[in-house]
């Protein structure tokens, strides 16, 4: 029978969780932001860093919060705000300022970059208050307590999520968080921890979440699938009815989470997400794998896996488990080193790790929690430096565009995703706006080293910034500005991204060509 996180809220608040619902019970060690121990896909696309090398400012407010992002000189000046106390809707007010874009209801991040927020002293608590970051980039929260947040009944905050992302957000490192609901979507909350409309690069570390309908999601809906490159590892989901997350579209990289009462469904892997699920550990919990409430198929590549005291539904409809002994129906490869600890020593590390007021405690795969390391971290390589283009040096050998598949981000009207490798320079794709993504793909692994993006004729010059990605991992193979031969680290993959990120004037690609040497 269906377990809801309103029935079994009582029996866990009883049995330890009574911080959620009287106060809360922290720690009185200080913390500080441990940079050094962003894991994840939150290292790709040039690494996240935060505030590192910023001021370093104290709040003990929301209205502070927000004072310290719209003091700085601009809006992607580095800055840390260290957090002590409890924040609310009576001491969140917003600010103004150039560098900011504020709002009352929440702690918005929107609009800018390379901020950290760290939880210090006797902990910090967002009560009934959500943390909302939209079109921001190289953000870091950590050590924190998000509770209670509704988007129905008094107050309402940020939809109801206790973390929300959405509108072109880039490297994003949640650590050692507790996040947290006391029930389902009927009481008011929404999701723990959800990102929709084109987040990308997200890492959600030694975290817990619990008491909640919803743990999470990566797109908003089944066309919603601009998302992905997500990873979650060494977290704890606890009495969650479902969304452990929810994934549309995208890939995201799951181990040695410890997953315990889930009452509906676990990992809803759809629409063409590919999940790969390392070493988890799954307790006295239903349908924790599989696609579920569509008929959009989602894959999953499993191994290491324990499932304790765990039903399965049986197949049919629009509900289709992994179970009751998951296999692997895709591959994901991961561009970034890790360590995996045994799935069967995950509930212990897990439980005395995730979480915030935990001492940032991490593991590096040998079952032993780890003090974590103090150094700051430079920018992660994100892969070999580019040759500068050079139009007038076109590669040689066979275009390997000819013939493959083409897909994007956007197309203006009146042009199309398949013009860039028709082999015909009268004809383009242009993004809907200034930038956009165009991609050409294989129906198998394809090797390349070498691109060549053609501008169509009245539109020379337009190209600004760009990345080169490898699709199916999100590593960047390349980035710089201009348009002509690129050059990279042979890869073997099935799609290859060209992501304009700046430009003047509207871009014209007429030929979006590949070449393996």
């Amino acid at each position: 029978m269906k377990r809801s996180v309103a029935v079994r809220l009582s029996a866990l608040l009883a049995t330890g969780a009574l911080a959620a619902a009287t106060g809360v019970a922290l720690s009185t060690s200080t913390a500080s932001a441990a940079t050094g121990g962003v894991t994840g896909y939150a290292t790709q696309n040039g690494g996240t860093t935060g505030g590192a090398g910023g001021q370093t400012v104290r709040a003990t407010t929301g209205t502070a919060i927000h004072q310290a992002l719209c003091g700085r000189a601009s809006s992607s000046t580095p800055i840390i705000i260290q957090v002590e106390g409890t924040i609310n809707h009576g001491n969140t007010t917003k600010v103004s300022g150039n560098s900011c874009n504020t709002a009352a209801d929440k702690i918005e991040l929107k609009q800018i970059s390379n901020v950290t927020i760290v939880g210090v002293g006797n902990g910090a608590v967002f009560d009934q208050l959500g943390i909302h970051i939209r079109e921001a980039s190289n953000i870091i929260i950590q050590n924190v307590t998000v509770r209670n947040v509704k988007k129905s009944g008094s107050p309402t905050s940020n939809g109801g999520d206790a973390i929300g992302m959405e509108s072109d957000v880039r490297n994003v490192w949640v650590d050692h968080t507790t996040l947290e609901a006391s029930g389902g979507e009927s009481a008011g909350y929404d999701g723990l921890f959800d990102m929709k409309d084109n987040t990308q690069y997200v890492t959600l570390s030694y975290s817990t979440l619990r008491n909640s309908g919803r743990g999470g999601l990566i797109g908003s809906s089944e066309s919603d699938r601009s998302n992905g490159y997500i990873t979650f590892h060494h977290n704890l989901y606890e009495n969650i009815d479902s969304r452990t997350p929810l994934l549309r579209g995208g890939i995201a990289h799951i181990y040695n989470n410890h997953y315990k009462n889930l009452n509906e469904s676990g990992i809803n892997s759809r629409a063409g997400a590919r999940a790969k699920v390392d070493n988890n550990y799954f307790e006295d919990s239903k349908d924790v794998l599989g696609t579920f409430y569509t008929s959009e198929a989602g894959y999953w590549q499993v191994s290491g896996n324990i499932f304790d005291n765990v039903t399965w539904s049986s197949p049919g409809g629009d509900t289709n488990p992994a179970g009751p002994n998951p296999t692997s129906n895709t591959s994901v490869s991961i561009p970034y080193a890790y360590s995996l600890d045994a799935a069967n020593c995950v509930p212990s590390v897990v439980s005395q790790t995730a979480g915030a007021n935990k001492g940032l405690k991490v593991s590096d795969g040998s079952c032993t929690p780890q003090n974590p390391d103090p150094t700051d971290p430079g920018p992660t390589d994100p892969g070999p430096d580019p040759t500068d283009p050079d139009p007038t040096d076109p590669p040689t050998g066979t275009n390997l565009s000819l013939g493959a598949g083409a897909d994007g981000s956007s197309k203006a009207d009146g042009t199309s995703y398949g013009n860039v490798r028709d082999g015909n320079m009268s004809t383009y794709w242009s993004p809907s706006g200034s930038t956009g993504s165009v991609s050409v793909k294989w129906g198998s692994a394809t090797t390349v080293s070498k691109i060549n993006i053609r501008e169509a004729s009245g539109a020379t010059g337009a190209i600004g910034s760009y990345r080169v990605i490898n699709h199916d991992t999100g590593a960047v193979l390349a980035s710089g500005s201009g348009a002509g031969v690129i050059s990279f680290s042979a890869t073997s993959l099935k799609k290859i991204t060209f992501e304009i990120t700046g430009s003047s004037g509207t871009p014209r690609i007429a030929e979006f060509e590949t070449y393996a040497s």
